[in-house]
């Protein structure tokens, strides 16, 4: 009996949940998988969903989601004889006779609920924890996320598992290409992201004005222009790019010709820019909390994303020291062969074949 994968909430732009699915599902050979999915996949069995419920239809599109996921996604699971339904983020119908697990990714908005709406709070607070509570198995990306999923939501780690993603090893890599004069941060502008004080820690370099810094990630009404005037406070606007969302194949590109990767985060369920970067022997300054330390390994500059000066003082001693640039980029491919989507694809496997 096939497992049926729901993908309905998939974008038609790439983001971190729907490059999760599609590189897992390819891995999921040794299961009878149906996906669902508004989008066509190369090489994986697909039945379309409604396109009107993804991500891309913001707030009505995901009230029509839960709304689908309660009442026809149980129909579509027992019509297809499926026996379990795996979903790649925390949504499953409540109160039905769907067996399923779930994978959830951070619980962000839990642990900073200053910066998120009472609405995602209650999201988070009720019905994930409602469909955690129902779920067969949680599969989560770190260990740190599992250890949010029993500080917030109160589930028991026998009911976890930690899965580290991993990167795509035909995208990522070294190019060998003469590094350029920027440092680089990959993502949104959420306060958790602890851009503000990224840009304040460039502005505090000694030499800034001989680098520069470019902010790869799509701009949000809400939190970038706090940034940019931020940026012109600070007199660094011929220093810092907003590049907006870039797409797919232009990132190894200006991951590779990169001082470093600067990727502060306050939290993070997993951090795959800091993983993409080591692979392309990008060097990395990234924080010392929540799941980075479990990908970075010592491969990376760890700092306290709540200190300014040490973020200023791992900028400049990367952009100075070309010894520890070389070591940092040798130690960096090397521990990101540590991750592949084989091994996710293959522990995922593992779970899900004992509730099939």
């Amino acid at each position: 009996m096939p497992v049926l994968a729901n993908l309905s909430f998939a974008p038609t732009q790439p983001t971190g949940w729907l490059n999760y699915s599609l590189n897992l599902f390819k891995e999921l050979k040794n299961l009878d998988v149906d996906v669902l999915s508004p989008l066509k996949i190369s090489g994986i069995k697909c039945y379309y969903s409604p396109p009107d419920i993804t991500t891309d239809f913001g707030i009505k599109g995901h009230l029509k989601r839960l709304l689908w996921t309660q009442f026809k996604l149980p129909n579509i699971y027992h019509k297809m004889n499926s026996t379990l339904l795996f979903s790649p983020i925390p949504e499953a119908p409540l109160f039905s006779s769907c067996s399923y697990i779930v994978t959830v990714h951070d619980l962000i908005p839990l642990r900073f609920p200053q910066w998120f709406s009472v609405t995602q709070q209650l999201y988070c607070s009720y019905y994930i924890r409602a469909v955690i509570r129902q779920s067969k198995h949680v599969i989560c990306n770190s260990i740190a996320t599992a250890e949010d999923l029993s500080k917030f939501l109160g589930v028991s780690q026998d009911k976890i598992t930690a899965i580290p993603l991993a990167y795509d090893v035909k995208n990522f890599f070294c190019l060998d290409l003469p590094t350029q004069n920027y440092f680089l941060y990959l993502g949104r502008h959420n306060p958790h992201k602890n851009t503000e004080r990224l840009i304040a820690a460039f502005a505090a370099l000694p030499n800034c004005k001989d680098y520069e810094l470019w902010l790869v990630g799509p701009s949000d009404r809400r939190y970038t222009p706090v940034l940019t005037a931020q940026v012109q406070k600070l007199g660094i606007t011929n220093q810092v790019k907003f590049l907006d969302y870039m797409p797919y194949s232009e990132l190894p590109k200006i991951i590779n010709q990169a001082i470093a990767l600067v990727f502060p985060s306050l939290w993070e369920g997993f951090g795959l820019p800091v993983l993409e970067a080591m692979a392309c022997g990008t060097p990395v300054i990234t924080s010392n909390l929540s799941s980075l330390p479990e990908v970075a390994g010592d491969a990376a500059i760890l700092i306290n994303p709540y200190n300014t000066g040490e973020i200023t003082e791992g900028m400049q001693v990367i952009a100075t020291n070309s010894a520890l640039r070389s070591r940092l980029s040798s130690q960096g491919i090397i521990h990101s062969q540590q991750f592949s989507w084989e091994k996710t694809g293959q522990a995922t496997v593992e779970v899900l074949s004992r509730y099939i």
